[in-house]
């Protein structure tokens, strides 16, 4: 069965390769049956004159999502305008873009409040200017909006169909991971990896965890490993959940190890994030589960250094509609 209901695409930072990457994939898919209507959120006369530095030719209708019927979209391209002011088409970061991106935001959260769509894409954004250290990232601002009614923490998961990877503890210095994963943190999250293998895929996953520490051991027999992640996974495995662990992060990436999985969990960021990108590069979705929709992101930042040059991957954003591509 192939995905129908409308994709809302927030644009994000506006001086970044978002732009560029987006309608190179948008033209690709245009020349496609679509079968959904996707639906984006940003500035009209940004995306033309970024375009035309850029050479490509973007295909869209206007559309006023204050003023029109669900039922009436057709398989197309859309654009909901939203005003913003510049000098020249790419200019360098700064917070004179914060009050657009949450503009851009605040319009399609009222949309996804009012018309249940089941995705959502954004376009990078600098957690500098725009987040201000008010939320760690992105996935926190989303959730901060939706979440907190539904469940206590956001989880992260970054997708590859070969394999997935989710932290516990997700953009917190290193010196804190330890204090925030607990028993209840670790369970909810491999709830919610598991039920999204059930639901959006059908099969039951098998899930591995990471221990935190260097071999899963310390001098201590009270460490983490015994006294949350081993009791968590006896638990699980007793409601039929296909997960194993605790496994020493060292020499688990092996191909020989991740074959037998198709989603590991790992104590903090940059335990999972480094080796699965040394493995998948940016063929990758960073997806945000706990929500009413799915909340998606292409897997990499604004990358102001290339604007503007014509020379930006569009792997990761091509991922993510190859991924709603095998949704069900």
């Amino acid at each position: 069965m192939k995905y129908k209901k409308p994709i809302l695409i927030v644009l994000g930072e506006p001086n970044s390769v978002f732009s560029e990457i987006l309608f190179k994939v948008l033209n690709k898919l245009n020349k496609k049956n679509l079968t959904y209507p996707i639906i984006l959120i940003g500035s009209q006369n940004l995306i033309a004159a970024q375009l035309s530095i850029l050479k490509i030719k973007p295909h869209f209708k206007i559309l006023d999502l204050n003023n029109f019927k669900i039922k009436k979209l057709s398989n197309k391209i859309y654009l909901a305008d939203v005003k913003y002011n510049f000098k020249k088409p790419f200019e360098k970061i700064s917070s004179k873009s914060k009050k657009y991106i949450s503009n851009c935001f605040k319009k399609g959260f009222d949309y996804l409040k009012e018309n249940k769509s089941e995705i959502l894409i954004n376009g990078p954004v600098s957690k500098k200017y725009f987040l201000n250290n008010k939320y760690p990232g992105v996935t926190e601002y989303v959730y901060n909006e939706f979440g907190e009614k539904i469940s206590k923490k956001p989880v992260m998961l970054i997708f590859n169909k070969l394999l997935s990877v989710s932290p516990i503890t997700t953009h917190i210095p290193l010196k804190n991971v330890n204090k925030n994963i607990n028993q209840n943190t670790l369970k909810e999250n491999i709830y919610k990896v598991h039920n999204f293998y059930k639901r959006r895929f059908k099969i039951t996953p098998k899930i591995a965890v990471l221990g935190l520490n260097p071999h899963c051991e310390t001098s201590s027999k009270l460490n983490e490993e015994t006294l949350i992640i081993k009791p968590v996974i006896r638990k699980l495995k007793k409601l039929n959940i296909r997960v194993s662990g605790p496994f020493s992060a060292d020499t688990f990436f092996l191909k020989k190890n991740i074959k037998n999985y198709n989603s590991v969990i790992g104590m903090y960021h940059d335990q999972i994030l480094t080796p699965f990108k040394t493995l998948f590069g940016f063929d990758a979705a960073n997806i945000t589960l706990g929500l009413p929709f799915l909340r998606i992101s292409v897997d990499h930042g604004p990358n102001e250094n290339m604007m503007g040059k014509n020379l930006s991957s569009t792997e990761s954003l091509e991922n993510i509609f190859n991924f709603i591509k095998s949704i069900k």
